[in-house]
Order: structure tokens, then sequence, then C-alpha cells
């Protein structure tokens, strides 16, 4: 009897989601540049448009090079499907505004990226819906959260910028025992190093303009959905929807129920669609990702150790590294490592500003790039306080870990040694 095969990792990055054209023979996946697609006749449009017959209609909704990068996505998450946004604040903005109505609540990581923290914080305000953030690392403090109105625990598994890890299996069991998706935003692991389905996590979402493209040259993001969650108990899903003739989302397509309804209404009516353009430049990025993956965690590894070993810091926060205090966590959800996006401390001299060092640490850097993105094959560095955070208050930083002598390290696959010595280069400038 013939068994279906199972591909590697390697093998499906390379090739989910897609065969060669058979009209053309195109290996590559060909950019289908175009806004429509042809009925063949008024009874197809009619199904499309019913959603009773897949296909496309609008690339605003669905575009065949857009495809690929979805299934390709979902085949390397172990997900049911994917939609891709325009970038990755879309993705987590797009799976809010399908999942939650006005008077709903989300209990959150206190430890993100500064722009999902203002999102959170006063974007989702004016849709209705409260945040609370606790300590990622606190698992006491995400139950004492939970209430009868919260609908979603979301978190970062590696928090960005100060790197820490959260203890997905624990935090997991919590949101089953309460009903309640666990949203993951697995940007700085990717697939390769960690599946956090396979954790409990329900929904996942990435910014694929980080490590999924990995070269710094398209915006992208996407959700990926289980297939496992119940959404029975979610209106927004299980209710009838008024702009498809009463259509019950989660009866009609169960599995794909969530994923559908973000597809078909909120991607549509908000026009967050990823690019045909940007999609091709993304499956391109995903068919090095292990290999990139494998150079950035282990350079990351060198220059962590090699900061926590240098005189003028102060602290390094790498959970790769065995005097981090979730070494133990990233080793269970990330044995080849946790990623390579992490954060040290300059030493606070007597008699000069913290601040003040930093910006001439940076300013002396020749290699590493100053700028605003992580996962790029080149090094990049930053000053969160001053830059990707610096619309938080002085408490609202204290809480995400963000203090004043914090520089980020986004660390890229060039020869280790020439990144050693930039950083003992512009050490030696201060």
């Amino acid at each position: 009897m013939k068994q279906e095969k199972e591909f590697g990792f390697d093998t499906r990055m390379v090739h989910a989601g897609h065969i060669p054209d058979s009209q053309t023979g195109s290996r590559a996946v060909p950019i289908y540049q175009t806004s429509s697609f042809v009925f063949f006749d008024a009874d197809h449009a009619a199904e499309l448009f019913d959603l009773k017959q897949y296909g496309h209609i609008y690339s605003r909704i669905s575009n065949p090079t857009v495809s690929v990068f979805e299934e390709r996505m979902a085949s390397l998450e172990g997900a049911t499907g994917a939609v891709a946004t325009t970038t990755g604040m879309s993705a987590q903005l797009t799976v809010f505004m399908t999942l939650l109505e006005p008077g709903d609540e989300v209990v959150s990581s206190a430890h993100l990226y500064g722009g999902t923290l203002v999102q959170f914080t006063h974007t989702l305000k004016r849709m209705g819906v409260s945040v609370t953030f606790v300590d990622p690392t606190d698992i006491g403090a995400w139950e004492r959260a939970i209430t009868p109105r919260t609908k979603a625990l979301y978190g970062e598994l590696i928090g960005n910028p100060r790197g820490s890890i959260m203890d997905l299996e624990k935090i997991g069991v919590l949101a089953a025992q309460h009903c309640i998706p666990l949203i993951i935003d697995n940007t700085m692991a990717t697939p390769y190093l960690c599946r956090p389905m396979g954790f409990g996590a329900s929904i996942v979402v990435y910014s694929a303009t980080k490590f999924i493209g990995g070269h710094g040259n398209s915006l992208g993001g996407v959700v990926l959905d289980s297939g496992k969650f119940d959404y029975s108990r979610f209106p927004a899903i299980a209710e009838p929807s008024p702009k498809y003739h009463n259509l019950r989302f989660y009866d009609t397509f169960g599995h794909y129920g969530f994923l559908m309804k973000l597809r078909v209404e909120t991607v549509r009516d908000t026009g967050c669609c990823l690019s045909p353009m940007n999609a091709f430049l993304l499956i391109q990025g995903l068919e090095t990702l292990s290999l990139r993956m494998e150079r950035h965690v282990e350079n990351a590894l060198k220059i962590a150790t090699f900061l926590e070993e240098h005189p003028k810091v102060a602290w390094v926060a790498y959970a790769g590294l065995p005097s981090h205090p979730q070494h133990d966590l990233a080793n269970k959800y990330m044995p080849k490592g946790p990623g390579a996006v992490f954060s040290f401390g300059l030493k606070d001299k007597a008699g000069e500003d913290v601040r003040l060092s930093g910006k001439r640490f940076i300013e002396n850097l020749k290699l590493f790039s100053h700028l605003a993105n992580i996962g790029d094959v080149r090094s990049l560095v930053i000053h969160p306080a001053s830059t990707t955070h610096q619309q938080l208050t002085d408490e609202e930083l204290k809480a995400c870990g963000v203090g004043p002598e914090l520089i980020r390290l986004s660390i890229g696959i060039e020869n280790v040694e020439d990144l050693l010595w930039d950083l003992e280069q512009a050490f030696h400038a201060l």
C-alpha cells in the first residue's frame, strides 16, 4: 500500500504550495501582478462572491502569488491555513478585529515591540477593547488578570527587545482551561526554531518583514490558525454574518472558519492585503530560511558571550547564555537557539549620561546598520528608548524592561570575527 511521504522542513520551505506553471513551465513562482481575475461565466462569478467556490476575484482578497506564500507558511508552521497581510502590525490587528467585539478584554505580555504596545494601548482602546499587561514570566499574573470578559491571551515568544522567554506550555494550558485562544507573535524565532502550535498556541502571527523575508527589502505579515480552537463561543465567528446573507463562518467552514472570516471580511474591508511583488520576495526569503537561521543563531551566541565578558557591558539579555533566567525554557522551546535578536546594557560611567554613551557607541559602529528593523542578513543596531519605544512613558518603559542603557542588536550572517572587531572598536571609542 502506497503511503503519503512526509517531507522535511527544508524540502517544504523550497517546494510547498507550488508546482511548475503548466502553461509556461516556469520553475520559480510567477508574480501575478494583476488587480482582478476573469470569471468563467456569470454562474462562476456568483458562486465565488457567495463563497460557494474557491477562486480568485480581486487581489485585495486573494492572489495566486500570495497564495503560494500563505500555503508555504502554513506548511512550515503546521497550521490549518494562513492569511497574508501588508505588515506584522496589520496581521495582529486583523486578528483582534476579526475575533473581538467592543467590551472584550485581552491579557498580554508586557514585553512587546514598542509599536505593538502603542497599538494595544491606544488603537484597541478606540475599538472598545481593553488590554491588561502582565510580566510574561509570572504565570500567576496571567491567571489573576483573566476575567469573564477576557477573549485572548497574547505574547511574543521572545520578548522584543528584552529577550524574555514565554513559557508557552503553561500559558497554553491556562488558555485552554478558560476556553480562550493563545495568540503568539513568533517573529523572532520563525517556524524553523519553534512552532508554538505544538505547545498550545491557537493563532500565530509574524512580521514576515523580518527573518521570513530576511533581506530587508519588503514588508509583510502572516496570520496562521491551528484549526484546533473551538470558536463557537465567539459571536464574531459563530453568529450569522450580515455581509454574507447571515452565513455562519464557523458552522460553514469549520476549522478554517476564523481565517475565512479574517480574509473575506477583515482584510477585504480594511484593504491590508499583501502585494504580489512583496509575496514573491518573501517566498525567495523563505527558500533559505533554515540556512540563514543557523548562521544567525551561531553568530548571536558568540557575540552575546563576548559582550557578557566585556568590561564596558553591565548585562546581556540573551536566552542562549546559561546566565539568562529563562535559559532552560529557551532550550525547551528552541533547542536550535533562541533567535538572533537580543539586548545589552552599557555600564553607567561616573559623570556621563548613559544615553550619550549609547549614542556614541552606535555612531562609531562600522558594519552594524543603525535602523529600525530586525531579521536582516546584515547586522543591525538601535537604541529603543529613543526610537522604537520613545512614545512610551517612563512607567511603561520600566514595565517592558527598556532602560536608557539598553541597546538592541540583530545579528546578521557576516563573518563573526568582523562583527566582533566592529563592536570592540566602538567600545574603544568610548
